[in-house]
């Protein structure tokens, strides 16, 4: 139930079509490659599977992300730098998913130059996948975002209390993407 709220979250935001070609880069051990694997199957996208070796060569990455005619990448932070070092020179009409680290606002200005959207993801390891969607701009800082679909977030202080805007506090998340039986 979890994985199909996300997905279907996900289909709307930050969107996945019939016409997209997602290339995933994902190690299969890792939950973010339930987006690269299950989400084009489910919207009818194709999916193109890159090799390990593939995926950790900027150079053979860019030529696949060319090659395939790729509109979506999913990846971290370190896979984005890891392209853009190696010489990538952007694709124009390729949405970027960036989760799994944070993303700083030197690499999203990058990002931004390099393609027609840059998404910043956000979850935990106790929630599935992502909790939380951010499109990145041209200035300010890099947000964790509003909560996907049948999603809650709080920033609470020690007490458990909700803080005012502006105040440090802890994130708390609720919904369906929360593992059942996760306490503490």
């Amino acid at each position: 139930r979890a994985l199909v709220n996300f997905l279907a979250s996900m289909q709307r935001e930050p969107g996945l079509g019939a016409d997209d070609v997602l290339v995933a880069v994902t190690t299969l051990s890792f939950d973010i490659a339930a987006l690269e694997l299950w989400l084009p199957l489910v919207v009818g996208a194709k999916v193109v599977v890159a090799s390990r070796e593939t995926a950790v060569d900027g150079l053979a990455l860019a030529r696949l992300l060319e090659s395939a005619g790729a509109t979506v990448l999913q990846a971290t932070p370190a896979t984005w730098r890891l392209l853009l070092e190696a010489g990538w020179w952007g694709k124009r009409d390729l949405r970027i998913l960036c989760g799994g680290e944070a993303l700083s606002r030197d690499l999203a200005d990058r990002l931004l130059e390099a393609g027609a959207e840059v998404w910043n993801l956000y979850g935990p390891t106790e929630t599935t996948v992502w909790s939380s969607v951010w499109r990145v701009e041209g200035s300010g800082p890099i947000l964790v975002g509003h909560p996907i679909a049948n999603t809650q977030l709080h920033v609470l202080d020690e007490r458990r209390q909700p803080v005012p805007i502006g105040v440090v506090g802890e994130l708390y998340i609720g919904g369906a993407g929360v593992a059942r039986g996760y306490r503490g």
